[in-house]
């Protein structure tokens, strides 16, 4: 008996380990081998953003819309229970972010990863929908995997109205960016250095030029002309949102002026390190 499992355990790892060398040698046919013994040191992630969204759905909605129509995401989670489904292989581009610009960078369906979160948004509620903790229990943990798996910058983990402020507002100013924050997935403003700058701005709010500067610096799309158009608005409500959501109205005010003085100032974001500690953190 014992003989007969010795020898099966020999076949077993037999095929074992002709998998793994079938894997660590690829072939174009039978003539071809691919050699993989050289790595080159230059290489990164295809994946180099994540973008968060809400579906503006149900889950049946949302499901029907992302597997059968023109708009699709690597990833959509549910609300109750809040199970993660992945619709996309993460290898593959979905359909996303749309035009979309951060940083320079544009049309960002080639190089990230989409999570649709099941969400009404501002469909029934002009205040939007809260989002249940248990749901966003299951994005946090998402996030973090495909965070460490693709070594994601946390400055390019990003909410769609962060890309394309004119055409969106998901995930909105319910989704606790501080949360992702606190968990170290994302920098957050020193509040005692927004502290400090706010009485600077309240003595003397800058112009319109200096809130599109800044905002252009972070990575927004945003005019640059000095006006305060309804563009320009949209864009300082996608920065409210996420860091200031008890007001998102797109008014240049003081409050908005000293965050985006310490986003946009080199060590003014905070990232928390897995020892507890936040230093600041330079994109």
């Amino acid at each position: 008996m014992s003989i007969v499992r010795s020898g099966a355990t020999v076949l077993a790892l037999a095929a074992v380990l002709s998998l793994v060398g079938c894997s660590a040698s690829p072939r174009i046919d039978d003539r071809h081998p691919i050699d993989t013994t050289h790595r080159s040191l230059t290489q990164e992630s295809r994946v180099r953003y994540l973008i968060l969204h809400f579906t503006w759905e149900g889950f049946e909605d949302s499901l029907k819309v992302l597997t059968r129509g023109a708009v699709s995401s690597h990833y959509l989670i549910d609300e109750s229970p809040p199970r993660i489904y992945r619709l996309v292989e993460e290898d593959r581009r979905a359909w996303h972010a749309g035009v979309s610009f951060w940083a320079g960078e544009t049309m960002l369906n080639s190089a990230s990863v989409g999570i649709e979160i099941v969400n009404l948004g501002n469909r029934v509620d002009p205040t939007y929908a809260p989002y249940p903790p248990a749901q966003i229990d299951a994005v946090v943990a998402l996030v973090r995997d495909i965070q460490r798996r693709h070594a994601i910058k946390p400055h390019r983990i990003l909410g769609h109205n962060d890309i394309a402020p004119q055409r969106k507002t998901d995930p909105g100013p319910k989704f606790p960016w501080r949360r992702l924050a606190d968990e170290g997935l994302v920098p957050w403003p020193d509040d005692t250095a927004v502290d400090a700058a706010r009485p600077a701005h309240e003595a003397m709010l800058p112009p319109v030029a200096w809130f599109q500067d800044q905002l252009a610096a972070i990575g927004y799309p945003v005019p640059r002309h000095g006006e305060l158009d309804a563009e320009t608005r949209r864009v300082l409500m996608a920065f409210q949102m996420k860091y200031r959501p008890s007001a998102w109205d797109g008014t240049p005010d003081a409050a908005t002026a000293a965050l985006l003085e310490v986003v946009a100032r080199p060590g003014g974001l905070l990232l928390l390190g897995a020892d507890g500690v936040r230093r600041p953190y330079t994109p």
